[in-house]
């Protein structure tokens, strides 16, 4: 991949960054500088802003068909590319070729949602309301829009918002996360490729700068988040402020129940995979375990067996099970945690820190890491970690484990194994979780389904994926006719 120096795109064209500013892309394997990135400037931002608005009109009025075409022609490269995306996304990431494969295969399945949402964009029309008169509801596109994306899923996250808003009939703007902007860059050239009408998709890379020139630009009409939820806080407060939409996901803090009569041949397998799949680096990932009465120490044992056995490497190699985290500093972070956890007396019953890689002596690796004893107010019990730990907590009953989960601030996910009908009935019905599995250890709606979450971890009032974003990205008009 080298050393290589990304650029812009903006209205059909790449543009080198006049900024002077250039962050190093790093493989988390290696250490390695695999690209540099620019801190664009607020006057790119106002050009890919320029280049959106133009195209705006021309484009919402090209037949909803053929917007959608544009939409499978690029599925179609996308697929041609998978393989190429899919290690892109492991070198600049650190995730596993399988589950890179698995956000590629996410990511052509939002193209394809977006692409079929002609139904969904025909509106509703009611004959005769009164006399001699009709009354229809129409879904109109609304501008400009725009996505801040993070590093963990730089081909997915973005292909929850910007399919719908073209098919919609708005133009847009990417700003990928400056951590992993490389994906999204390879994804770009498939776009020119296609041959979008010019200005209608944008790219601009860059940091806090950019972000607030889209947040504060009076052509803005929206913006889609995701990332922590301080970030999601302070995005979602300023596009408010400046009149503009906003759906903002945020963090979480992921609870997985286990009950005593769970399938523990099935239930560890799927807590293990949801715990340190992407190296824990995923907002559905879980981080706390509830063990339910007489299930906690045959969970235990078996968790730290399954987790002992996973195999931490690069993941274009073969056979590696759970690749490195980010970058330098989320290995520290994490290490703080672990520290932290230690501190306040939880027990250590497996230590992920100083595991050793052959081959790769400068890798950010940090292998699983479980506590147990964890108390609910503890701070690793209560703060995002973003990493391979989970904790362990014991519950009386599914009393107790619904009370800590719904006393979170964060309402993301949360899982229930079991084989008893009735409790799962309870567990869904009062859970305050967004997405929710009945023996699932990560519950990722697919594409036409919303990617839901509550309180802390979601800011607005539609989420991404499925007709929640299709509403976020139109206005209703109602036509009331009377013909004389």
């Amino acid at each position: 991949m080298g050393s290589e120096v990304l650029r812009n795109y903006i209205g059909g064209q790449w543009v080198a960054s006049a900024t002077d500013t250039y962050l190093e892309v790093r493989n988390p394997a290696l250490d390695a500088v695999i690209a540099r990135v620019p801190l664009s400037t607020v006057e790119e931002v106002n050009r890919a802003v320029a280049a959106a608005r133009e195209a705006f009109e021309s484009w919402r009025r090209l037949p909803i068909p053929v917007r959608a075409r544009y939409l499978l022609r690029l599925r179609d490269q996308v697929e041609r590319r998978f393989e190429d995306l899919a290690r892109t996304i492991v070198q600049e990431h650190g995730k596993t070729l399988e589950e890179a494969r698995g956000e590629m295969q996410r990511t052509l399945e939002n193209i394809e949602a977006a692409a079929g949402m002609f139904t969904a964009l025909m509106g509703y029309h009611t004959p005769q309301v009164a006399d001699g008169i009709d009354e229809e509801c129409i879904l109109e596109p609304v501008g400009v829009f725009c996505c801040i994306a993070p590093f963990n899923f730089p081909a997915m996250i973005p292909s929850w918002f910007f399919p719908y808003a073209l098919v919609a009939g708005n133009t847009y703007i990417v700003k990928p996360s400056e951590i992993c902007p490389i994906t999204q860059t390879r994804i770009f050239e498939l776009i020119h490729e296609v041959g979008f009408p010019p200005g209608v998709i944008n790219m601009v890379h860059g940091g806090k700068e950019v972000v607030d020139a889209l947040l504060t630009h009076p052509d803005v009409a929206g913006v889609s988040f995701v990332g922590s939820t301080p970030v999601a806080k302070y995005v979602y407060a300023t596009a408010a402020a400046h009149g503009k939409r906003a759906q903002c996901h945020g963090g979480a803090k992921n609870a997985l129940v286990v009950m005593p009569d769970a399938d523990l041949e099935r239930t560890v397998p799927a807590i293990l995979s949801s715990a340190f799949g992407s190296a824990g680096q995923r907002c559905l990932a879980g981080s706390l375990v509830m063990a339910v009465g007489e299930i906690h120490k045959p969970l235990r044992r078996a968790l730290v067996e399954g987790a002992s056995r996973i195999r931490v490497g690069y993941g274009l190699d073969e056979g590696v099970q759970m690749g490195p985290v980010v970058s330098r500093k989320a290995l520290e972070r994490i290490h703080r945690y672990i520290e932290l956890g230690v501190r306040e007396e939880a027990e250590l019953i497996l230590d992920g820190r100083g595991i050793r890689v052959p081959g790769y002596p400068n890798g950010y690796f940090i292998g699983p890491t479980i506590f147990d004893e964890v108390q609910p107010k503890m701070t690793i019990a209560c703060e995002e970690i973003f990493g391979p730990v989970l904790g362990v907590i014991r519950v009386r009953d599914l009393e107790e484990a619904l009370e800590i989960i719904n006393g979170l601030p964060y309402g993301n996910a949360a899982s229930l194994f079991t084989r008893d009908g009735r409790a799962a009935r309870e567990f869904r019905l009062r859970v305050r979780a967004g997405n929710v599995g009945i023996n699932i250890g990560v519950a990722a709606p697919i594409a036409p389904y919303p990617f839901a979450g509550q309180k802390q971890s979601f800011f607005g009032d539609l989420h991404g994926q499925g007709m929640d974003t299709l509403y976020f990205f139109t206005d209703r008009k109602v036509v009331i006719t009377r013909w004389f």
